[in-house]
């Protein structure tokens, strides 16, 4: 049997990069997926995709900064499919990437509406929908980011510490209701790391020679399976976790310093 076989998923930002590979993958073991999803176009593309391949999926148009927008996606979990099982929080929207003084409120208010609010709706709003099936699971993205600092993401770095936070008390106090709650920090080659490697030169190989497995993620093949284990009755005795996802490059981490930054400015 598949890993997912008869289950229910909402993927958030799944019209894309990472959200559409654990879409994808999800498909293949078995699992219904509701794409949550901004852009029509995107979604329903993806949608119409994985029913080509014999796949149940439902595009949402959903944006994730409104609560009931968030809270009405995953209705449609219950009304087209019959309930919710899987809750993956990936979307989020992303602000210029500046130093932390040039960041604006209206920037961090973006990326925590995006990112900690959507997540909390959402996982909120999964709750009574999981309880009436017995337990779920829900898998939030953090982001190595946090871990080391990057510079220009002071925004998102905040955000995904409270990801964290928020991952491990839904899990200390779900787990009353077989509900499971873990995080992944993945990198891969999402729709950001091609327009990176587009715009400069070498970078794909640069990231790369990172990681000491000595390649950049696939979405689908390479993230789409740790979301899925996590999903699925094999981690049935798993939560409050975070993995990294990225080919090791947590071990040595990297280098977001800009080049054109002096080091003393005093």
């Amino acid at each position: 049997m598949r890993l997912l076989e008869n289950k229910v998923a909402l993927i958030t930002g799944a019209g894309g990069g990472i959200g559409e590979g654990v879409a994808r993958y999800f498909v293949k073991q078995g699992a219904a997926v509701v794409v949550a999803e901004l852009n029509p176009a995107l979604g329903e593309a993806v949608v119409s995709d994985l029913r080509t391949q014999g796949g149940r999926a439902l595009f949402f148009k959903t944006d994730v900064s409104d609560k009931q927008n968030i809270i009405d996606a995953v209705q449609a979990a219950q009304e087209h499919f019959g309930g919710l099982d899987i809750l993956v929080n990936n979307a989020f929207a992303p602000t210029p990437n500046v130093l932390m003084e040039d960041k604006s409120d209206e920037m961090l208010e973006q990326t925590l509406g995006t990112t900690v609010w959507a997540a909390w709706w959402a996982m909120r709003a999964a709750l009574p929908l999981m309880r009436k099936r017995g337990g779920g699971a829900i898998i939030n993205f953090y982001s190595i980011d946090t871990e080391i600092g990057a510079w220009l993401h002071a925004d998102y770095n905040t955000a995904k510490s409270a990801i964290l936070g928020l991952t491990r008390s839904a899990a200390a106090e779900w787990g009353r209701f077989n509900i499971r709650v873990n995080a992944i920090a993945p990198t891969a080659m999402g729709a950001t790391f091609h327009k990176l490697a587009a715009e400069n030169p070498g970078f794909a190989e640069r990231s790369a020679s990172m990681r000491p497995l000595g390649r950049c993620g696939e979405p689908e093949a390479d993230i789409g399976p740790v979301v899925a284990f996590l999903a699925s009755e094999m981690a049935r005795f798993v939560t409050g976790e975070s993995i990294h996802v990225d080919g090791g490059l947590h071990l040595p981490g990297y280098n977001s310093r800009p080049a054109d930054i002096p080091v003393k400015e005093y």
